[in-house]
């Protein structure tokens, strides 16, 4: 049995449709049965029954088809044209009864943007405009491999271009990325004012840009995100960032130091209050930034300086060394 056949246009004529066009031209005319491979012959005017016998297929001269085609093509063009002047007319009409402030293009305070591709655009779009600065909080290190190339590469050109027209730029990570190499590196490939903090644990990903315009994830898999223009959001994210940036470690361009204390570190200081609070494995390792398995390596560490033999222990034992109540 043959495959079926799809309907298309002339412009993606399937092949057999094109075999037997070319048959059908060569030899003056084919068999009504042969003409049932590629009905799409008949349907888009190519081939046609003979007057005197409607059992022999005629094939139309290309010219003619040609000519044919165009002018049905010309139509639709103009019928396009038509719906566009009445779609102007209409909704001219309707910013003439909005306003000017809606005639001039007002966009909205809050957009749910889909997909990643729609969502980068928006970003590129709002950072050709900085002029000022750049905030961004970035919980996790980025992509790798080819997809994470292409999109460090397109998100160091909108940087450099900012920092060129005298934009700063301030980022912060969480404490276990300060010794990333990549994070470092693609800050000394950038040139104007960069500067780099860290937290213990810090919020979702923030996009602030000249204090106006901020993206947020509407998702856990960053497919959707929120574009927010409502002056008091923004301020807001702006308040709670500057708040958190006080706060923060310097990372880059200078990296202060991080003390321990007895033998336990910044890090594991965070991960002792995540487990104090009774959190997870999975859901520690979430929130500082780290994989599972990391995670684990630093509660082992953390239960050995501790004398800890149970997990249980461990909540104690952290309790009891009031590592918790010391200052950063």
């Amino acid at each position: 049995m043959s495959a079926r056949h799809h309907e298309h246009g002339v412009e993606e004529l399937c092949a057999a449709g094109l075999e037997l066009y070319e048959r059908a031209l060569r030899q003056g005319e084919l068999a009504d049965g042969e003409g049932r491979a590629a009905p799409c012959l008949v349907d888009l005017g190519l081939l046609h029954p003979a007057i005197d016998d409607p059992t022999r297929l005629h094939p139309v001269a290309p010219v003619v088809a040609l000519h044919r085609l165009l002018r049905g093509s010309e139509e639709r063009i103009a019928e396009e044209r038509r719906r566009e002047a009445r779609l102007a007319e209409t909704f001219g009409d309707l910013m003439r009864i909005a306003g000017p402030r809606s005639a001039s293009g007002d966009t909205p305070t809050l957009r749910l943007l889909t997909g990643t591709e729609r969502i980068n655009r928006a970003i590129t779009d709002a950072m050709a405009e900085a002029g000022e600065e750049v905030i961004t909080v970035q919980p996790r290190a980025g992509l790798t491999g080819e997809r994470g190339q292409a999109a460090d590469a397109a998100s160091l050109g909108r940087d450099q271009a900012a920092l060129d027209r005298g934009c700063r730029i301030r980022t912060l990570y969480p404490h276990t990325l300060r010794h990333f190499p990549t994070i470092r590196a693609r800050c000394e490939r950038l040139r104007g004012d960069v500067e780099l903090r860290s937290l213990d644990e810090v919020p979702d990903r923030l996009i602030l840009i000249d204090r106006s315009v901020a993206f947020l994830p509407a998702d856990k898999d960053g497919r959707l995100a929120l574009e927010i223009r409502h002056p008091a959001i923004v301020g807001y994210l702006t308040t709670a960032f500057d708040r958190l940036w006080r706060l923060a470690t310097p990372m880059y361009p200078e990296a202060a130091p991080q003390p321990s204390h007895d033998g336990i570190t910044p890090r594991q200081r965070a991960i002792a209050a995540l487990l104090v609070e009774g959190h997870t494995d999975a859901v520690i390792a979430d929130r500082l930034g780290m994989n599972v398995r990391t995670a684990r390596v630093h509660i082992a560490k953390l239960a050995a300086t501790l004398g800890s033999e149970s997990r249980a222990q461990l909540g104690y034992l952290i309790g009891r060394s009031g590592i918790l109540d010391r200052e950063h």
